[in-house]
C-alpha cells in the first residue's frame, strides 16, 4: 500500500488530462523543451568564454615572463668586467700604500 501500482498512474494520468487538456500539456511540454535547451546552450557559452579567458591569460603570463627576459639584469657581473674591477681595486690600494 506504500506505493503507487500502475493503475494509480493511469488514474492521475486521466485526471490531469482531464483538468488541463492535451493541448495546454503539448505546449506545457514544448515551453519545459526550450527551456532546457536554452539551459544547455547558456551553460555551453559560459564554459567558451571560461576556455577563452584562461587561454587568454596564459598567453599574458607568457607575454610577461617573455618580457621579463629581456630586461637587463643589473644584478649580473660579466666576469671580465669583475677581473678588471679587482685589478683596479688591487692598484688602487699599492698605490695608496705607495704614498703613505
Amino acid at each position: 500500500m506504500g506505493t503507487f501500482s500502475i493503475w494509480h498512474w493511469l488514474i492521475i494520468l486521466a485526471i490531469v488530462l482531464l483538468l488541463f487538456g492535451t493541448k495546454r500539456l503539448k505546449n506545457l511540454g514544448s515551453d519545459l523543451g526550450g527551456a532546457i535547451k536554452g539551459f544547455k546552450s547558456a551553460v555551453k557559452e559560459e564554459s567558451e568564454k571560461d576556455e577563452e579567458n584562461q587561454a587568454e591569460g596564459e598567453k599574458r603570463a607568457e607575454n610577461l615572463e617573455h618580457k621579463d627576459s629581456e630586461k637587463p639584469n643589473a644584478n649580473r657581473v660579466i666576469e671580465s668586467e669583475s677581473i678588471e674591477a679587482g685589478r683596479e681595486k688591487s692598484a688602487e690600494k699599492s698605490s695608496e700604500r705607495k704614498d703613505s
